[in-house]
């Protein structure tokens, strides 16, 4: 019986290939260069499994037609609403993900982003590499103590009980949240934390926002000029979360205009665009979507994908399904 055709669009960490080349046959993104809509719609047609990252877009228009040989996406990240659901559903695709394992990870992108900038880390950087910094002077770069401020989450699941703890553990802050299911307030405690009734509540009372919820229709642009207007305006905003939960432009208006302090983002409303005017800012903390980026994590994910195409193809049900 021959093996499966896989696609793996992307680059994945060397063992990870490796596993995958002995089990099935694979081709490989060797140049590591994104596939356009053309080369998915074709993929969906030729492979047995497709296995996309969140950079791989695949809306509903990629699905259409009778001649989809794709049975499985298994999707390497958590978050996939890059994937059109209801259209995979449709056509009777399973798609997997890889939660749980990148959950510590992500929590350190955030505090690092947090720390970053409230301290000025960003900018300081620069102006030394720039060989521009004349010395130490009581009124340089004077950024926002950390310890003991309020953090407010939106999203409690792993990465944002991570995340709270190690605010509340790490640096003696206070953390409020919002979720959209109540949390026992024992277990919410466990994390130092206390559950508000709405996302209103929480940007009230935070000096740091950090964003840890899912991306998609539910949350598009969740954070919007409304809502950056109801932050303090010596508040940050936090997101490793999905680029789309922000209004980009809403964002770049407050920030412009000072109604709130800053922000350190990780993820983007058009990876890898990111607009020109948010790069100029000083105020502003960018990384490129590091959020899982440790070699650990990265392979533990891979791994998670191979274990869930590996039960399919076996006739089990994959461990991390979605639909």
């Amino acid at each position: 019986m021959s093996r499966p055709r896989i696609l793996v669009t992307r680059r994945w960490p060397i063992t990870v290939e490796a596993v995958l080349s002995e089990r099935f046959d694979v081709t490989l993104n060797k140049d590591d260069i994104a596939l356009d809509a053309g080369h998915l719609h074709e993929a969906l047609r030729a492979y047995d499994a497709v296995l996309p990252t969140v950079s791989d877009k695949l809306p509903a228009a990629l699905f259409e037609g009778d001649a989809i040989r794709t049975k499985i996406l298994g999707n390497f990240g958590v978050g996939f609403n890059h994937i059109d659901i209801a259209e995979a559903r449709a056509k009777g695709i399973v798609v997997t993900n890889t939660p749980g394992v990148l959950t510590d990870c992500t929590a350190d992108i955030a505090m690092l982003l947090l720390l970053s900038v409230a301290r000025r880390g960003g900018e300081g950087e620069r102006e030394l590499r720039a060989g521009a910094w004349t010395g130490w002077r009581p009124t340089h770069l004077v950024g926002t103590k950390v310890t003991g401020k309020t953090v407010g989450i939106i999203g409690f699941g792993r990465i944002g009980r991570a995340f709270a703890q190690r605010c509340h553990f790490g640096f003696g802050m206070d953390v409020v949240f919002h979720s959209r299911s109540a949390i026992d307030p024992m277990e919410a405690a466990r994390y130092g934390a206390m559950q508000l009734p709405t996302v209103e509540d929480v940007l009230a009372v935070s000096d740091f926002v950090s964003l840890h919820c899912p991306g998609g229709a539910e949350n598009h642009h969740l954070m919007n000029a409304a809502r950056f207007a109801a932050m303090k305006r010596s508040a940050f905003l936090i997101n490793t979360a999905r680029g789309d939960v922000v209004d980009e432009a809403a964002l770049i208006s407050a920030l412009e205009l000072g109604t709130i302090r800053g922000a350190g983002l990780d993820v983007y409303e058009a990876e890898p665009n990111v607009p020109e005017r948010l790069r100029a800012m000083d105020n502003v903390v960018l990384l490129p979507h590091l959020g899982s980026a440790t070699e650990e994590t990265r392979t533990a994910m891979g791994m998670k994908v191979v274990d869930n195409i590996i039960a399919f193809f076996a006739g089990r049900e994959p461990p991390d399904r979605v639909v």
